[in-house]
This record gives structure tokens, C-alpha cells and sequence, in this order.
């Protein structure tokens, strides 16, 4: 067992690290927010617009995301064993994966409207979700870059500047989101509604990418050496971060891409439904951003306790970030409970929407403790680059049980009741919760094998 000195010193450094990643992810949710506030108010439609629009973008992206998120254990381990210097070359070639993958994905997402007819979406929406969608794929690929600045400095356990720009960016979008939905006539701008939610994104992009490269090459990160040199593609390096990131991206790809097939799904049910199910899923995800930054800062002090030959060091760093999940998890669902009608009513001034986002909301105080677990487990996991397992429990957890039950209750297949919009949400409960029970047993077995550790830093 650990001594109670260590284990405070464990929270402290897991503190320092985590802090600036929680603001950082509540600034990034923070333009979502002001995304579903300001287009609400315009219309349900413009609303459900956003909304739909989103639920194509965030699942690609996410599985390209993943691959340059692969650069934190990378670093975080080459960081411990005191080889800073090899980093540069790791964030080189991801970028270079960032660049192809994103490239491609944008062309697909700038053509994607025929998607929503597909799945019978609210045609009063189509074309503002296709718009939206085509605007926020602009900024793909200076997000990716970003990304992988980003996910440098998270891996030498500086995660200062990422808050930094993810504040100055929300301060940034929520002027650039008002002039381009209302219009600005002295500037020649048209009033956009919804859609300009999505310029308004693109814009903060661009500057986040251009913040973080400032940073990278004028601060201490300079030790990494990022620009060095130029480096031509290397395929050895290429593959050994696909290797590592894509099982990643699968992972955060079937969970979130799980969100969003319920979100499109929810589409066709009515506006309203929409309307409510994005406000739900907002405030749920705000306070998803605590165990969400806690399991970037397990990957962080795992990893870099791997690196430096603590093994039981990084069991000690995952234990402790487990611990912090769990407590979080209880204050969080208990202010969703308690709040959940006064929130409501300020995303949205319709009746309707108020009395089911509220409904809703209750659901989502149930899954902050199976999400907060499973976030938790697969940061640990991954700061002992064990990312194949977590990608294969997704998959049968949201979308083998979670999806299918979800959608039998929402229709009322069978004998199951009929419950609607809810019935998504159950689904959602139902798996989360799967995956939040495989991914701990995962953790508890390959934490009290030091064999097996030491075969997954090798990769």
C-alpha cells in the first residue's frame, strides 16, 4: 500500500497538471454552449441546425484527433526517461498524418448534405446544419495542428499555455459568433443565424493554431525540438503512432460517433426533441469536462512515471486520478439534479423544450458516474499505451448494446414501452455503464501485472 505522504504528493502533481486542462476543456465547451445559447435564440430550427451539423463533424475529427493524441503518451514516456529532445520528431510525423487525414476528411465534410436526407432528417434543418457543417470544417485542419502543439506541451506536463489560448479563444468567439448570426451592416455581413456559428469557430481555430506555434517555438518547449529541422514523412514513425493512435480515435470515434448517430436519430422525432436533447447533453458535458481533463492528466503522470522506471509510481497516479473521478462524479450529478430546471430555461425560452430538456437532464445525472469511470480508466490506460482494448470495449458497449436498446426504447419495440427521446438517453445510461465496468476489470489486471506494463512502453 501507499503511504499517505505519497499519495498527497501524487495528488498535488496530478493538481498542477489537471487544473489548467479543466479550464481548458470548459473553454472548448464554452464555444459549444455559445454556440446552442445563441443559435437557440434565433430558432429551434437554426438550433437543431448546429446540433445536426455537429453530430458529422465531431465524430471525424475525433478519429483523426486521436492519432495526434497519441504524441502525449509518446512524449510523456520519452519525457520521463529523460530524452526530451526525441519529441520534436514524433510531433513532425503526426503532423504530417494530421495534414493527409485532415485534408481529406474536410473535402467529405464540405460534401456531406446528402447524409441527413439519407437518414430522414427535419428537412426545415438540412440546410442549415449542411452550411454549418461546411463553415466549422474550414478550421479541420489548423485544429489538428493545434491539437498536436497542444498534446506536446500536455506530455512535458505543461498544460499552462493550452488554457491560456483556450481562454482567449472563447473571449474571441462569443463577439465573432454574435456579429456573423445577427450580421453587421456597416461591415458588410450579412445576418447568418446558425451557420455563423460555424465561420465564428473556424476564425478561433486559426488563431489557436497560430498562439500555440508562438509557444512552441519561443518557450521552454524549445527542448523538444520541434523546429529543429524539416522532416520528410517516415514511414517507420508514421506507422508506430497509427499503431498507437488509431485504436485512440476508434475509441473517442465509437463513443462520441455513439452521441451523435442518437442525435441524428433524435432528428427526426421533431425540433423540439433536438432542442432539448442538445441542451441536456451541453450541461451534461460540462461537467464531463472534470473526469475528462483528470484522465489527460492520468495519461500524463502514468506515463511519465513509465518513462522514468516507477511502475509503481504510475499505479499510484492512476489510483489517485480514479479516486478524484469518483468524487467528482457525486457533486456533479447532484447539481444537475438540483439545477436542472433553472438551467434549462437559460439555453431556451420555449415551454416544451424546458419540460423535456429538464426530464432529461435526470438521465444525465445518472451517467456522470459510468462516463466519469470509463474517461478516468481509459486515460490510465493510455499512459501505459494500452489503447486496443479500450477501442474494442467501445464498440461492443455503445454500439452492440448501448445503440440498439436505446432505439427498442425510444419506438417502442417488442413489448418495451414507447419512451421516446428518453429512451436514446437509457441506452446511453445502459452502455456507458458496460463500458465503464469492462474498462475497470482492463485497468485492475494489467496494473498488477509489471510484466505486461513493461511490454505495452515498448510500443
Amino acid at each position: 500500500m501507499w503511504t499517505r505522504a505519497a499519495t498527497a504528493a501524487e495528488l498535488r502533481a496530478l493538481t498542477r497538471v489537471v487544473w489548467p486542462i479543466v479550464v481548458t476543456q470548459l473553454s472548448q465547451m464554452g464555444m459549444g454552449v455559445a454556440d446552442t445559447m445563441m443559435a437557440g435564440r434565433v430558432s429551434a430550427a437554426d438550433l437543431a441546425g448546429v446540433t445536426l451539423g455537429g453530430n458529422l463533424y465531431w465524430p471525424s475529427m475525433l478519429l483523426l484527433s486521436g492519432i495526434v493524441m497519441s504524441i502525449t503518451p509518446s512524449v510523456s514516456q520519452l519525457h520521463g526517461g529523460g530524452r526530451t529532445g526525441e519529441s520534436g520528431e514524433v510531433v513532425r510525423q503526426a503532423l504530417w498524418i494530421a495534414l493527409v487525414g485532415g485534408a481529406v476528411t474536410t473535402w467529405l465534410l464540405h460534401n456531406a448534405e446528402p447524409v441527413y436526407h439519407l437518414i430522414g432528417v427535419d428537412p426545415v434543418a438540412i440546410p442549415i446544419a449542411a452550411a454549418y457543417l461546411a463553415a466549422l470544417s474550414t478550421g479541420l485542419l489548423p485544429l489538428l495542428g493545434y491539437m498536436a502543439l497542444r498534446n506536446l506541451c500536455d506530455g512535458l506536463s505543461w498544460t499552462l499555455p493550452a488554457m491560456c489560448i483556450g481562454l482567449s479563444g472563447l473571449v474571441l468567439k462569443v463577439p465573432l459568433n454574435a456579429l456573423f448570426i445577427y450580421g453587421n451592416e456597416s461591415l458588410g455581413i450579412e445576418p447568418m443565424g446558425g451557420v455563423g456559428c460555424g465561420w465564428a469557430t473556424a476564425l478561433v481555430m486559426f488563431y489557436q493554431l497560430a498562439a500555440m506555434t508562438t509557444v512552441v517555438a519561443f518557450s521552454r518547449v524549445r527542448m523538444a525540438r520541434l523546429f529543429a529541422r524539416f522532416s520528410w514523412p517516415d514511414r517507420r514513425e508514421i506507422l508506430r503512432l497509427v499503431r498507437l493512435g488509431v485504436p485512440i480515435g476508434i475509441t473517442m470515434f465509437v463513443e462520441v460517433g455513439f452521441f451523435s448517430v442518437v442525435g441524428l436519430s433524435i432528428g427526426a422525432l421533431g425540433v423540439v426533441q433536438v432542442a432539448s436533447h442538445q441542451i441536456a447533453f451541453n450541461v451534461a458535458g460540462i461537467a464531463f469536462m472534470v473526469p475528462l481533463a483528470l484522465g489527460v492528466g492520468a495519461t500524463i503522470r502514468v506515463g511519465t512515471n513509465i518513462g522514468a522506471g516507477r511502475i509503481d509510481g504510475a499505479r499510484l497516479a492512476g489510483a489517485v486520478a480514479m479516486g478524484v473521478v469518483g468524487a467528482w462524479s457525486l457533486v456533479s450529478a447532484a447539481l444537475i439534479l438540483s439545477l436542472r430546471q433553472d438551467v434549462s430555461e437559460l439555453f431556451s425560452s420555449d415551454p416544451a423544450v424546458i419540460q423535456v430538456a429538464s426530464a432529461l437532464m435526470v438521465l444525465g445525472a445518472l451517467f456522470q458516474f459510468f462516463d466519469g469511470a470509463q474517461v478516468g480508466a481509459i486515460g490510465t490506460l493510455r499512459g501505459y499505451k494500452d489503447t486496443r482494448a479500450p477501442a474494442a470495449i467501445g464498440v461492443v458497449a455503445y454500439w452492440c448494446i448501448g445503440l440498439p436498446v436505446g432505439a427498442a426504447l425510444c419506438y417502442g419495440m417488442g413489448s418495451l414501452p414507447e419512451l421516446g427521446v428518453s429512451g436514446y438517453w437509457w441506452g446511453v445510461v445502459i452502455g456507458l455503464g458496460i463500458a465503464a465496468t469492462l474498462l475497470l476489470i482492463r485497468l485492475y489486471r494489467l496494473s498488477a501485472d509489471s510484466d505486461r506494463i513493461a511490454a505495452f512502453s515498448t510500443r
